[in-house]
């Protein structure tokens, strides 16, 4: 069987933070609501949309939570058009993605992204072709739940055993293992490492640098 190393994009790849809150904030302002605080917001990073917002507002009703999400998405793509999204990888990942592929890992991204975002990240940094298997929230139920880790696995001709979801949150967590793939969390982004090691990692690494070493 194939190695994969799965990896989530936001805060695992690239840090996207600055992006994301100032979104929802547009989203809940033009809801005439009072945006939700930083910590709030990173606590939600990793879920797709619509659940983010359920999670954000939980006594809300569905409407409006379908609202804020469509208004996010016109933030972001507003955004995006006038050339302030942000997405900057993280010192180190560019060298361990190499240093993975030099020890015969398939590399691969599930991520609460659409696949159009995604393609943009990636593209933007030259690493779209690095990826054999790209699974985003387009084709998938939100985070934790194991789909998007299948069918990773399944495009990957890799195995549970094999496989290791690389992830920042809480929720990536949950999610390889749920799949049945090992967890290793990473500290550089927007979950506290408490909460990694709650949802299953089997470890957690302070430096892209260390990647390697923690698949071994």
């Amino acid at each position: 069987m194939n190695r994969l190393a799965l990896f989530d994009c936001d805060g695992t790849l690239v840090d996207s933070q600055q992006n994301i809150i100032l979104c929802v904030n547009a989203a809940f302002e033009r809801a005439g609501l009072a945006p939700p605080t930083r910590a709030a917001t990173k606590a939600i990073v990793g879920l797709s949309l619509l659940p983010a917002m359920q999670a954000l507002l939980p006594d809300a009703s569905h409407d409006l939570h379908v609202q804020l999400a469509e208004d996010y998405k016109t933030a972001f793509q507003r955004m995006r058009g006038q050339g302030l999204v942000e997405e900057p990888l993280f010192d180190g990942i560019a060298a361990a993605l190499d240093a993975l592929e030099a020890e015969g890992w398939l590399l691969g991204v599930a991520t609460g992204k659409s696949d159009r975002g995604l393609d943009l990240c990636l593209r933007h940094h030259g690493l779209r072709d690095r990826f054999i298997t790209l699974q985003t929230a387009d084709r998938h139920p939100s985070k934790p739940h194991p789909s998007m880790v299948e069918q990773a696995m399944a495009d990957a001709g890799a195995a549970p055993h094999t496989t290791v979801m690389i992830g920042d949150t809480s929720f990536d967590m949950a999610m390889g293992v749920a799949a049945g793939a090992r967890s290793l969390g990473v500290s550089w982004g927007y979950h506290p490492v408490d909460d990694l090691w709650a949802a299953g990692a089997y470890h957690v690494t302070d430096h892209p640098d260390f990647l390697l070493e923690a698949l071994a």
